[in-house]
């Protein structure tokens, strides 16, 4: 007896950024507990992000009778390691929780570099959240597939919903609806390899080791706050001097303790797009955990911006990203 079902979902960019698990700073910042104890796996300032179409994750999960264990495959080979042992604690849970005793079949695809710094694991988890819930024939909704997605990857929990979305301690929510703000993302890719370091173990090494990491714990709050507001009143230039202040304060940070997850080509970007504002058109950046750089623009813009990115040296390859839609289901 076999169930299966099929999820899509995209990343997102964090315009405000988290950085920093409530678990991690407790311990090496010296907080103790208190307002930060709590369950793993949640972050220790608010986020706010944009879910991004032009991206995609494409994740199936069948349960059946005839496996005797769980298979995975990420991108059509064998998942090991820590990569299987992540994508099995999330079949693991739902296991638990709906008596489900088949072992699974999991197959998960991305049209874009994975483990690169392109919040691959935000939409991986995202589409595996909803496509495990539903072959486990669970009827929850977008909060708890939210919420399960959120204890394996962070920044999943925003990729579960779609257009602008708050990730504050636990819970996402949609902070307003993809129409919301014109806006135009335009991801320019600088590698296509892995990166060095994760995002998980970047966020332990700089709790423990920057000296600025309780500046960023302080600072970060505020610019979400100045964001979200921004943003509701529908300000692109606010929204993009903020989502780039809080970019540059979250590498500082990590910069400081040794993390470093810039190339020459992300200088070289950041480099392009402040010529373009002294040139008078808008354009604003922003850098996840790796080197590539989101350049956040008006889509009246792109024409003119997307060349002189294209030109930068460096820059291997630009993806044009919309406002998109959460994760949803499709056919198998």
């Amino acid at each position: 007896m076999t169930t299966e079902a099929t999820a899509i979902a995209h990343p997102n960019v964090a315009l405000s950024k988290y950085w920093g698990k409530r678990e991690e700073v407790a311990g090496a910042v010296g907080l103790g507990a208190g307002p930060l104890s709590g369950p793993a796996n949640i972050p220790a300032v608010p986020s706010l992000s944009v879910t991004l179409e032009g991206l995609t994750t494409r994740a199936t999960v069948r349960f059946d009778t005839s496996l005797a264990e769980d298979r995975v495959t990420l991108d059509g080979a064998a998942a090991r390691g820590q990569a299987r042992a992540r994508v099995v604690d999330m079949l693991d849970r739902v296991r638990l929780v709906s008596g489900e005793t088949r072992r699974a079949e999991v197959a998960s695809r991305n049209d874009f570099p994975t483990a690169s710094g392109l919040a691959s694991s935000a939409s991986g988890f995202a589409a595996l959240a909803l496509a495990v819930v539903r072959a486990a024939r669970l009827d929850w909704d977008a909060a708890r597939v939210s919420d399960l997605a959120r204890r394996s990857s962070v920044s999943a929990a925003r990729s579960i919903l779609g257009g602008f979305v708050e990730l504050d301690g636990p819970v996402a929510r949609q902070v307003a609806p993809r129409d919301h703000l014109p806006l135009a993302v335009l991801v320019c890719v600088t590698s296509e390899g892995p990166k060095m370091v994760g995002s998980t173990e970047g966020m332990r090494r700089t709790m423990e080791r920057s000296p600025f990491a309780r500046a960023w714990l302080d600072e970060a709050p505020k610019l979400h706050a100045a964001l979200r507001e921004a943003l509701l009143a529908r300000d692109f230039d606010k929204v993009g001097e903020l989502a780039e202040a809080s970019a540059l304060a979250m590498h500082a940070s990590a910069i400081s303790a040794g993390v470093v997850y810039w190339n020459g080509a992300t200088i070289e970007v950041l480099s392009t797009v402040r010529a373009l504002r002294d040139a008078g058109t808008p354009a604003y950046a922003t850098i996840d955990a790796g080197p590539h750089v989101k350049v956040l623009v008006r889509p009246e813009d792109v024409a003119r911006v997307r060349p002189a990115l294209e030109s930068t040296a460096g820059v291997l390859r630009v993806i044009e990203a919309r406002v998109g839609e959460g994760a949803r289901l499709v056919e198998s």
